[in-house]
């Protein structure tokens, strides 16, 4: 199923049974950063890597975090660069912050594949956060060799002030403090991603928010997530939607706004950009 029939009723749809919700799940992907700003790609890349580009031929942030640099001085000038402008810079747009004013006064929780720590930034309660994917804030053992994590901010900085000609100071490699193995991104690309006791916690109240509130009038909130990783919050989301009848499922997405047919009416699917209908809700 593609989209619910009328913008503005699926609009009017979606803010009454935000109204009417015991509790809002929210399931976040890229598409709510890039609603919000943080686009990987177009006029925001070249500004930030257009040396890349020239050298490497790499076309945007995505499949730049893929690219097979030379050396650790260039692989770590990128990473800086993709770290800083991703993580510890201001998001454009008021995006997150207007999600949480739709449902600051409900019973939510978000579960999201993004790892950009916007939800932090906007006020969203970090102990209702569950950031799959891990932290571009965070560096991990590329071994690993223990499972632990640690904060990035001010050896980022130091890379992206030092860094010249794509290269950062071999000196500024980062290295395990416990067995001495280059240091890498805490993101989930491989077996190898580190899942630290702050991200078990948070797996814990996710799991305690879904078992809480089971067979509730949930509403089910998608926001910007798309194919790469369907597992983790679309396909749960409609398996929860169809075995619980008082469920409601939403999706808002740009370009892919569709549900399985068997949720029938319990699906309200919009096909458009995510800041101007939360803007819109918002009215």
């Amino acid at each position: 199923m593609r989209s619910t029939k009328g913008y503005s009723a699926s609009v009017r749809r979606l803010q009454e049974e935000l109204n009417r919700a015991d509790a809002v799940l929210i399931g976040a992907g890229s598409g709510l950063s890039a609603a919000a700003g943080f686009t990987y790609s177009g006029p925001r890349f070249e500004r930030h890597f257009a040396d890349f580009k020239d050298k490497y031929g790499i076309e945007d942030m995505y499949s730049g975090g893929f690219y097979p640099f030379p050396t650790p001085e260039v692989y770590w000038a990128w990473w800086s660069r993709h770290i800083y402008y991703n993580r510890y810079v201001d998001i454009p747009k008021p995006v997150y912050s207007e999600l949480l004013e739709l449902v600051r006064d409900k019973d939510y929780f978000v579960l999201t594949t993004n790892v950009d720590h916007c939800f932090q930034k906007a006020g969203f309660d970090q102990q209702r956060l569950f950031y799959t994917q891990g932290d571009y804030g965070l560096f991990q053992c590329s071994q690993p060799c223990h499972l632990k994590t640690y904060d990035n901010e001010e050896t980022v900085r130091q890379m992206l002030a030092a860094q010249k000609d794509m290269k950062i100071p071999t000196a500024l490699i980062p290295h395990c403090p416990v067995c001495g193995r280059p240091m890498t991104v805490n993101l989930r690309s491989d077996d190898k991603f580190v899942e630290d006791a702050g991200w078990h916690r948070a797996a814990r109240r996710y799991a305690e928010f879904i078992q809480r509130h089971e067979g509730l009038r949930v509403l089910y909130l998608e926001l910007g997530v798309g194919t790469n990783t369907p597992g983790i919050i679309k396909y749960p989301f409609w398996v929860a939607t169809a075995e619980h009848p008082s469920a409601v499922y939403a999706c808002i997405n740009a370009h892919e706004a569709y549900a399985p047919p068997q949720l029938g009416q319990r699906a309200i699917c919009i096909q458009r950009d995510i800041a101007a209908v939360l803007s819109d809700l918002r009215k």
